[in-house]
């Protein structure tokens, strides 16, 4: 610009002088020089306007943008969330935790750390709202991962690959570090627009979620800080969605953990024996195979979805006399045991299903026995008032409207309500009759949660991002109103 002002002086300065230096021209002659010069001028004048336009529209954009608001910031944090090892058994949560609290702080959320069980952090942050007599949002999402096979992984399972068609591979991506990380991103973008929630709004970082949430939710539920939040509605993990519609779920099926023994008489292994103990825990497994088959046909048949059917898959089988070099091999064991991994549905009858156990799988008759561990007496089918642990989908829950509404809004789509297939921390809410739904933004997406080469593309993580922005906003802007019918609506 300034060698574009330098330019017009002397231009305006040569055309002077050849004017003064052509004053025995004739009139017209001085009028054509006269009219030259002033056409040079002007287009240089703009030229300068045009450049001085563009200047300001580019140095406004630059100081406009926020560089943590950037597409690049917001996926290089997720991959430095995803690059803190938390896979179980030895989570390494006190990295999370100091990562976790320099997010809340670079935001100015409010932050507390608490620890039920030791060594187990519980992150609860806060955005206050400006009216806390409303109920309260709680978005939660767990800090620690399962375990990974190194060798079956083509990135490492904690390195967040970037590849060249955007996807990012790390244990965590879809189960469930990338949701943590949208609520976080989602609040700094609100922040940034210069919103401010009506109601306040949680967002819990948990431990110990994927070995059954005892240390985590489980005692934050009991606790007197759960109490003083006065809740309205929690937010919890989904499932990655193959089709464009995103999967959102009311409620989950129960892990019920069986363990059936059967006991025989020992002998040498070439006599054949009735009801040893081996035969009597073969009978019990086929049994089992042929319910799960019938289970499994309504799945294939598109009579049932997956979570609305029992589901029972062995996971261990225990018998024989260990030797240094494998099994004793000529000699039958008295005792046979085998693992089952059981998910129980809302809608389905506990006590038929008990009752198949003790007369069909484990007979006292055929000398067998049946334990159900810890999840069985743990996770409820009824929360406290003696209520299906579902969370409605209906007119009665306004939540539920203004989820469906603010993904719309954020240009997606909900698939119908599901029920989660497997078990998460939402179980401890609905049993205090909270209502609680699982969603995570994950479409186009192949679900990877607990397999070798999870990963989730960026693309579709920052278009979750606006997704909670949408939903977020709708949530925490939310004031109780009036139904037609004159009735309010129940938080």
């Amino acid at each position: 610009m300034i060698l574009l002002s330098k330019y017009l002086i002397h231009i305006r300065s040569s055309s002077q002088t050849k004017l003064n230096r052509k004053s025995h021209t004739s009139p017209s002659q001085y009028l054509v020089l006269q009219k030259k010069m002033e056409l040079s001028c002007r287009t240089i004048i703009s030229l300068l306007l045009l450049f001085l336009s563009s200047s300001i529209t580019i140095t406004n954009a630059e100081d406009l943008e926020d560089p943590s608001s950037s597409s690049s910031s917001i996926i290089s944090r997720f991959q430095r969330y995803l690059q803190i090892n938390t896979a179980q058994p030895t989570p390494n949560y006190e990295e999370s935790t100091q990562f976790l609290l320099s997010q809340a702080k670079s935001l100015s959320l409010e932050a507390q750390t608490f620890e039920f069980v030791q060594s187990k952090p519980f992150i609860l942050l806060k955005w206050p709202g400006s009216n806390p007599n409303l109920p309260s949002i709680l978005l939660n999402s767990h800090t620690d991962v399962v375990p990974v096979e190194h060798e079956k992984w083509s990135h490492p399972p904690f390195g967040a690959h970037l590849d060249s068609l955007g996807n990012i591979y790390a244990r965590g991506s879809q189960d469930m570090k990338c949701v943590g990380m949208q609520y976080l991103e989602a609040i700094r973008k609100l922040k940034a627009s210069g919103f401010h929630p009506l109601r306040s709004v949680y967002l819990s970082f948990v431990p110990d979620e994927e070995i059954g949430g005892h240390d985590g939710v489980k005692k934050f539920v009991d606790s007197d800080v759960f109490t003083n939040m006065n809740l309205g509605i929690i937010l919890d993990e989904g499932l990655a969605s193959p089709s464009e519609d995103y999967r959102v779920f009311y409620a989950e099926r129960s892990p019920w953990w069986l363990v059936i023994k059967a006991t025989g008489q020992p002998g040498h292994g070439a006599k054949l024996y009735d009801n040893s103990a081996m035969e009597n825990l073969f009978k019990s497994i086929e049994s089992v195979r042929r319910f799960r088959a019938s289970q499994f046909d309504l799945v294939k048949a598109g009579l049932k979805a997956e979570g609305e059917v029992v589901s029972i898959n062995m996971a261990f089988l225990k018998a024989g006399t260990p030797s240094p070099t494998g099994f004793v091999m000529n000699l039958q064991p008295s005792v046979a045991q085998a693992g089952f991994d059981i998910r129980v549905p809302p809608t389905a009858d506990p006590e038929s299903l008990e009752r198949r156990i003790a007369e069909e799988w484990a007979p006292a008759s055929r000398n067998m026995t049946f334990e159900l561990g810890q999840f069985k007496q743990k996770a409820n089918m009824h929360d406290k008032f003696g209520k299906p642990l579902l969370t409605a989908t209906d007119i009665s829950n306004p939540w539920w409207d203004l989820l469906e509404e603010a993904v719309r809004k954020a240009n997606g789509k909900l698939g119908k309500p599901e029920i989660f297939p497997a078990a998460t921390d939402s179980r401890y809410f609905r049993e205090l009759g909270f209502p609680a739904i699982g969603f995570s933004p994950m479409a186009n997406t192949p679900i990877l949660l607990h397999d070798h080469n999870e990963f989730l593309n960026q693309d579709e993580y920052l278009k979750g991002v606006d997704v909670y922005v949408s939903i977020i906003k709708a949530y925490a802007s939310y004031v109780e109103h009036t139904r037609k019918e004159g009735s309010k609506d129940e938080l």
